[in-house]
């Protein structure tokens, strides 16, 4: 199976397929070594949110090596670091999933904005070489 622009997952990738997988293991180490909450069903609970984060997080270094893979081939073929009718038309598609998904799509606006913000501000330095 490849990842977006043919990237194989494994072989040194974290390929989404991986991550919760990678994700609980993770969390278990880091769980065996703290203390354990006294309460049982909370304990099942912060764990659960433990393996979320460490999910998102690798999701999120996936995605940034895509995005960095972009602003690469922005800067080579001088294409502008930005693109914002595709951003609009981004956020416009978050919002309706995080609706669908019962979250606040205001709170969803504001996490794919930051991200956004990320990217555009590594595709300029990407572009200047800085």
């Amino acid at each position: 199976m490849c990842a977006p622009l043919g990237l194989p997952y494994g072989e040194g990738k974290l390929g989404i397929a991986a991550v919760p997988v990678l994700a609980r293991w993770t969390m278990a180490q880091e769980t065996a070594a703290s203390a354990p909450s006294p309460d049982p069903n909370l304990a099942a609970f912060r764990a659960s949110i433990d393996n979320i984060d460490a999910a998102l997080i690798h999701m999120l270094a996936e995605r940034f090596r895509i995005t960095k893979a972009v602003g690469t081939y922005k800067a080579q073929h001088d294409l502008p670091p930005s693109d914002p009718a595709r951003e609009e038309r981004q956020i416009a598609r978050l919002r309706r999933l995080a609706e669908e998904a019962q979250l606040d799509p205001d709170f969803g606006e504001k996490f794919i904005r930051f991200i956004i913000d990320e990217v555009i501000r590594h595709h300029h330095k990407a572009k200047t070489g800085s």
